[in-house]
């Protein structure tokens, strides 16, 4: 027996060393990371790798709030730079370390092999973002490369010294579960600009579009894909620039031509050329919305400036918030500055200063273009221009794979045009990749990639503007992605400017499909004047709102055409594009503004939270007077239009709607779109279904499986209600009182890559929620969704809010989706998820006072 106690005493001390060992460990892991946000760190210059980085000139002050909220003090640009650096890395260092392999086309790098990760690396690569940044990078002026190199300064200096672990959770899960270990590198002003392509890849078009028209005239032809992507209603929703408020500048024309032929969509393909297989597609639907409203409509007196920006859901937020002060503002030190940065790049994107305040959502013109080549069949690095064998550029890369040491090298060729872009397709069944493709190679033409920009010189001069005109020239170097520009001031002022980098296109060239590229009867003739693009001061309704619907009505292009004919030709095309959101967002937000006055911050956030379907209201008179066959179901009908057309959490109706819209979707459009695209659930689903309806028996509403019938509209609701019906009944119970939207319409916030690897325990610690949300997709607050066997699971949110208020800047509120930090183990990791989606804020803290009362804590950062 003693024999038998020693042993089992040795298993006990045994079993409590390794629960202490892994005890240890897991804290070393988790906690290990936490930055050191108070106190006093010396902060010298060094290396990384082989990259050398200067340190502090001054002294700084970081002053972080009860929510990690930091706001910083410097003596000048370089330390105030250098410092966001090195506190966005404290926070959010794993987040920019992928943003980074995202941007270069590197990501299995970090994920290991991954046949789905490697068409993005390849694509990546053959689009050629790395490329174009270092293009950006080398053209910068001075002051550009300083803010870029202080930035990488401040990020090299917190991540000197600090093995992978210290650094991030993520890197002891790669290392020890699958056997990558990543190398820390130096942070170059090449990784910022990177990031800006990332987003201007997010957020411009049409490439997908144009894909996509081709395969649907192809498959179903010109009148069918017409109503499935139909032309913007100028006549029912609204533009931002009202037809009042042209001509654009000074310019008056006597004699207003006719816009027919300017803005009709031209679906014939140019050049006869015919476009069979579809490529790799990218999802379009995000968008934004911001408004901006005059004295006269405020109870204050001055402006209040909103803004919610619609992008992908993630984990960590893509947006950072943080004050960048210099404690003298003057010529030598111009900031003094609050909102939203992006957590790889220097400055704040979104916010206000002492003087002004912007906003943004996306333009959405057509900058993107595929060109069809010809190869020469004895070279394939030759391709035809003008009757004439043009030399390409071959670029090598190299694709290297976590965990492994074998690597993967594709040749990439690059015309004028733009680079061959279905060249080293992926085969689905092996895995393996394609060479040349010299079948049908398509050169892909982008604004981001033909010639260096200047996006985060934009940022720059944004953050330091004082006035119209400064913001103005500001917006001329914001060229991609082109962003619906609000603007206030401390002087009562209100204004709007569309910038960015707009193709003129030759006559003919719609820009909607691919176009023949063997001589130059499709190239672009070159860009809208900046001071011809849309901008209003002041209008007399006394708002603007923007919500990526149309930006002008048809007259802005007649009055263009006149205008700029000498310059370009006369026959030109200066579509900004054909492809907008279709109004129901913008008619919402201009509704409310205009019903809901004297505003104040409250009525600002009621319109921000509105979770009002139109579309709903626009289908209700045609349910109203059928007959659902069955008492529950006409029972079911009359109770579900019983209601406020709000999208609510706790909306029994919104519920049962969402079912519905899902299944009218499906039975309307699915059978004849087969593996093209899905039903859209948004609001180009909702204009085309809403003008279907005045059609029932157009041959969308067949249902080309039932080969005995054709079935006409009432057929295909009375399904879509019966079956959505004994859905919900199947999802919620058959108590309707006991429904909720909320409860199937939830957001769960993915980090990339542990919280999509499958592995439960990795996945809860990484991840947030399902969080109940109300709103829907092109809802005011916009939470669009896709529908799978867990719900109606948002896909794309309002990624912030922000409500800037000029009667006190001190009173202006801001939330965003999760919090602060990256690190799963923060407090502030989810710490905003139940404020952002309850519709609620916190202060956008702005004076030295206002921040000094609300600290937490002050972190020191010193010169060696």
């Amino acid at each position: 027996m003693r024999i038998l106690r020693i042993v089992l005493l040795v298993l006990v001390i045994l079993i409590a060393v390794l629960a202490v060992g892994g005890a240890v460990i897991f804290n070393r892991w988790t906690r290990g990371p936490l930055p050191q946000t108070a106190g006093t760190i010396t902060v010298t210059g060094g290396t990384v790798g082989t990259q050398a980085f200067a340190g502090l000139e001054n002294e700084v002050r970081v002053i972080r709030d009860n929510l990690g909220i930091p706001h910083i003090y410097a003596s000048s640009p370089h330390d105030l730079f250098f410092a966001q650096g090195y506190t966005q890395a404290q926070d959010r260092w794993w987040q920019m370390e992928f943003s980074r392999h995202i941007g270069s086309g590197r990501i299995q790098e970090l994920t290991g092999k991954n046949d789905d990760v490697m068409g993005q690396d390849v694509f990546i690569r053959t689009v050629g973002w790395r490329r174009a940044a270092e293009q950006d990078y080398a053209s910068y002026d001075e002051e550009g490369k300083a803010i870029l190199q202080a930035f990488s300064d401040g990020v090299n200096a917190y991540i000197l010294n600090r093995a992978p672990g210290e650094l991030a959770f993520e890197y002891n899960i790669l290392g020890t579960f699958r056997s990558i270990n990543i190398p820390i590198e130096a942070w170059t002003p090449i990784d910022s600009l990177v990031w800006a392509k990332v987003m201007a890849w997010n957020l411009s078009g049409n490439r997908s579009a144009e894909l996509l028209r081709s395969e649907m005239i192809a498959e179903l032809g010109e009148e069918m894909t017409a109503i499935f992507m139909p032309d913007y209603p100028f006549d029912d929703k609204p533009t931002i620039v009202k037809a009042e408020e042209l001509p654009i500048g000074d310019s008056s024309l006597s004699n207003p031509a006719d816009t027919a032929g300017i803005v009709g969509i031209n679906t014939t393909l140019a050049g006869g050329i015919t476009v069979t297989a579809p490529l790799f597609r990218e999802n379009h639907s995000i968008g934004s919305n911001n408004w901006v409203i005059s004295g006269e409509l405020t109870q204050s007196g001055m402006p209040l400036l909103a803004n919610d920006p619609h992008l992908g859901i993630q984990m960590p937020s893509i947006w950072y918030e943080i004050g960048l002060h210099c404690n003298t503002v003057d010529d030598a030190c111009p900031y003094n500055v609050t909102g939203f940065a992006l957590p790889a790049t220097p400055g704040v994107v979104i916010g206000h200063n002492d003087h002004i305040a912007w906003g943004m959502t996306n333009v959405g013109p057509d900058t993107q273009d595929l060109y069809l080549m010809k190869i020469n069949p004895e070279n394939p690095l030759q391709y035809e221009w003008n009757g004439e064998w043009r030399d390409m550029t071959v670029y090598e890369e190299v694709i290297r794979l976590g965990g492994k040491t074998d690597t993967v090298t594709i040749q990439v060729r690059q015309t004028h045009l733009g680079p061959i872009i279905n060249d080293n397709q992926i085969n689905e069944e092996t895995g393996e990749i394609g060479g040349f493709n010299n079948q049908d190679p398509m050169a892909f033409h982008w604004t981001a990639t033909v010639e260096p920009g200047t996006i985060l010189k934009a940022v720059s001069l944004l953050n330091r503007a004082t006035n119209w005109e400064e913001f103005r020239v500001a917006a001329s170097f914001f060229d991609v992605p082109a962003q619906n520009l609000i603007y206030a001031d401390v002087e009562g002022n209100i204004g709007y400017q569309t910038p960015g980098r707009i193709p003129v296109r030759a006559e003919g060239h719609t820009g909607l499909l691919p176009v023949d590229g063997s001589t130059d009867q499709y190239e672009w003739l070159g860009y809208i004047p900046f001071d011809e693009l849309p901008r209003v001061l002041n209008p007399e309704k006394g708002y603007i709102a923007t919500a990526n619907e149309a930006v002008v009505p048809p007259e802005y292009y007649a009055q263009l055409s006149e205008k700029l004919a000498d310059e370009f030709s006369a026959n030109a095309n200066y579509t900004i594009s054909y492809e907008w959101a279709y109004g129901y967002r913008a008619q919402r937000i201009e509704e409310m503004i205009e019903n809901n006055g004297p505003h104040t911050l409250e009525t600002i956030q009621a319109i921000q939270g509105d979770n009002k379907i139109i579309s709903a209201e626009e289908l209700a008179p045609y349910l109203q007077t059928l007959d659902f066959g069955d008492t529950k179901y006409n029972d079911a009908r009359d109770w579900m239009l019983n209601w406020d057309y709000q999208m609510s959490m706790t909306s029994p109706q919104g519920a049962f709607y969402a079912y519905f819209w899902w299944r009218l979707g499906q039975n309307l459009f699915e059978d004849q779109l087969g593996e093209i695209i899905g039903p859209d659930e948004g609001d180009q689903g909702m204009w085309s279904t809403y003008l279907l309806m005045e059609q029932p028996e157009n041959v969308w509403w067949d249902d080309v499986n039932t080969a005995d019938k054709t079935e006409t509209r009432d057929e295909i609701i009375i399904r879509s209600l019966q079956e959505a019906y004994d859905m919900a009944v199947k999802d919620l119970g058959d108590n309707r009182d006991t429904w909720a939207w909320g409860k199937q319409h939830t957001a769960t916030f993915v980090s990339n890559p542990l919280g999509a690897s499958g592995i439960d325990l990795i996945e809860n610690i990484v991840n947030r929620g399902p969080a109940e949300t109300g709103g829907g997709g092109d809802l005011v607050n916009a939470t669009a969704w896709d529908y799978d066997n867990s719900g109606f699971t948002v896909r794309s949110l309002p990624s912030m809010r922000m409500i800037v208020d000029f009667s006190d800047l001190s009173r202006s509120l801001s939330i965003h989706t999760t919090g602060q930090s990256g690190h799963p183990y923060s407090p502030h990791y989810g710490d905003m998820i139940d404020l952002w989606r309850n519709i609620q804020y916190h202060p956008m803290l702005w004076t030295p006072e206002q921040v000094s009362a609300a600290q937490s804590a002050i972190l020191t950062l010193s010169p060696g």
